[in-house]
């Protein structure tokens, strides 16, 4: 990324891992990505002998304020007193650790199983009696609506206090020595995940995706309990955010040797109507107690319009090998050259091609990890006379702030229902959608990508100063680096996306060069992660010669 006579040029080329694809082995599958939508237990509400479940001490709120002005300023935090309560935070902080860069400012977890004892987490709990359920699954929508309030800027239905999900797990026998994985698009929130009585990890942040790691709990060929408490706050939002489980969770299982989390990336440092250079970037984790050689390779095929494989392989790319030792991560990076590509735009001016990128792990000479990764080639500029060019062509961004929900239906994501929207958007002009204020639900993006959607991904709505008295600012502290991640890591590689958000109408708006610095970090992290793309900040409050806006492009 380079500036030029006040312009920032930005050139890109994106990819999404998705789940990989099977091939037939006498082993098990390389890679299964299972969807964990039915067969759940829900109940509403903790159990008599449930002690010591909270995140973390929370602030003590006398009232809900309703009808708070929008443009009200941010207020400093509350401090919360502990007063000796035993609380998860240690033990659900190490969850972030893989999205935590420098080494030693990740977590160790303390010893103990805090909540094994809880009824609801045994694996011969009885929950025959709780509600049946389907995922992606919103329990507030049912009602009944507050008919009192105030009701802390939420809405009128309640969608705060503990709820549990319970669920048996497949795990056969022949899946011993694999790497066995949940990965959650997004839950309401401050969850926390139980397998066979043992307490595995969790996320505070309910609008993030994130993954942990079932390995050390599993039972090959017995019987696997999974449960997962939710405690989404009162006063923690300032519109519905929902309740539940209401995106997808996934079952992953994997050889020990896989691509990791998020783990492949594609770019192009070049880009014309002639040829793109793709560099294929993969991420290796090795699980297992012994050294391991791998070898990566990659083929590249054209999607048609409903993003299925057309044809052969258009190229191909040797990522190479490397040798890496037990539990130890390494990237292989190589590149490629593509004539004539077909470039990611726009409609009408401009078509939304994409390709995807199909990378092969090896040892031995046996395939032991695959992945499939959707992309778009395209280049985008912002020049502060023409405004955005995506191809070099000039694109007006129309568009939308769109919440997350989905009006009356509520925030259980729903494909069609989310497809609806944006042709309403289409058919209204718009050509463009900024999340607001979180990131959104991953299909959503795969919809903005195939539909040639403009999207501003955002990530949050606070800071260290609070808009309502239980929102993120209670964990930006410890959180805002494996959030910033988990976001960058998931969604750097859809080729709608133009511009990170990393705040909204935040309150350092207002404190000088203390809230300076602050941007300035966030602005640091989404560079390492992605420096193709522009950062911005949404501001209510602007004045000539603020320090926060010279932070961000």
């Amino acid at each position: 990324m380079t500036w030029r006579g006040g312009a920032l040029h930005v050139l890109c080329v994106v990819a999404l891992v998705s789940c990989g694809t099977a091939f037939a082995t006498d082993r098990p599958v390389p890679r299964e990505r299972v969807a964990l939508d039915t067969d759940w237990r829900f109940h509403k509400g903790d159990p008599a002998d449930a002690k010591g479940l909270d995140y973390d001490v929370r602030p003590d709120v006398e009232e809900l304020a309703d009808g708070k002005d929008a443009d009200a300023r941010p207020d400093a935090a509350a401090k919360a007193q502990a007063n000796g309560e035993r609380v998860l935070k240690p033990w659900i902080l190490p969850t972030a650790n893989p999205l935590i860069l420098d080494p030693a400012k990740r977590h160790v977890r303390p010893v103990g199983n805090p909540g094994g004892d809880v009824s609801f987490v045994q694996r011969d709990f009885d929950d025959g009696a709780w509600a049946k359920v389907t995922l992606p699954h919103d329990w507030a929508i049912a009602g009944p609506f507050l008919a009192d309030g105030p009701y802390g800027g939420m809405g009128r239905l309640q969608t705060w206090g503990p709820a549990w999900y319970r669920r048996t797990l497949d795990i056969p026998a022949n899946d011993a020595g694999r790497s066995i994985f949940l990965d959650v698009d997004g839950a309401m929130s401050y969850a926390t995940v139980w397998l066979n009585g043992h307490l595995v990890g969790g996320w505070p942040y309910g609008y993030n995706g994130w993954r942990v790691d079932l390995t050390p709990y599993v039972v090959p060929g017995g019987v696997n309990r999974l449960a997962i408490r939710l405690d989404n706050p009162p006063g923690s939002a300032r519109w519905y955010p929902g309740a539940g489980l209401y995106r997808n969770v996934w079952l992953v299982k994997a050889d020990p040797v896989h691509v990791a989390h998020w783990g492949t990336r594609v770019t192009t440092p070049q880009v014309s109507q002639q040829a793109a250079t793709i560099s294929v970037h993969v991420t290796i984790d090795n699980d297992s107690a012994r050294t391991a050689d791998v070898a990566a390779s990659t083929e590249i095929f054209e999607l048609d319009a409903s993003g299925m494989k057309r044809g052969d392989a258009v190229a191909r790319v040797d990522n190479g090998r490397t040798r890496m030792a037990a539990k130890s991560s390494a990237t292989l990076t190589a590149s490629t050259t593509l004539a004539k590509p077909r470039l990611w735009g726009p409609p009408p001016s401009q078509q939304p091609h994409r390709y995807v990128a199909v990378t092969t792990l090896s040892r031995d000479g046996r395939a032991i990890d695959r992945v499939e990764t959707p992309f778009g080639i395209r280049t985008i500029r912002f020049d502060a006379n023409e405004g955005l060019l995506v191809n070099d062509g000039r694109i007006a961004m129309r568009g939308v702030n769109n919440h997350h929900d989905l009006g009356a239906l509520g925030a259980a994501f729903n494909v069609r229902a989310a497809e609806r929207q944006l042709q309403i958007m289409r058919d209204m002009g718009a050509n463009a959608v900024r999340m607001a204020h979180n990131p959104p639900a991953p299909e959503l993006l795969e919809l903005t990508d195939r539909m040639g959607f403009l999207v501003v991904d955002e990530i949050f709505d606070s800071w260290e100063r609070k808009k309502t008295p239980l929102d993120f600012h209670l964990v930006f502290p410890d959180w805002h680096e494996p959030d910033l991640r988990a976001m960058l890591r998931r969604d750097r590689n859809h080729p709608s996306i133009v511009a990170w958000g990393v705040g909204n109408e935040v309150g350092e708006q207002y404190t000088g060069e203390a809230g300076a610095a602050i941007g300035r970090k966030l602005h640091g992290i989404v560079r390492e992660e992605d420096p193709t793309r522009p950062t911005i900040n949404a501001m209510n409050w602007a004045k000539p010669d603020m320090p926060l806006p010279r932070e961000l492009d």
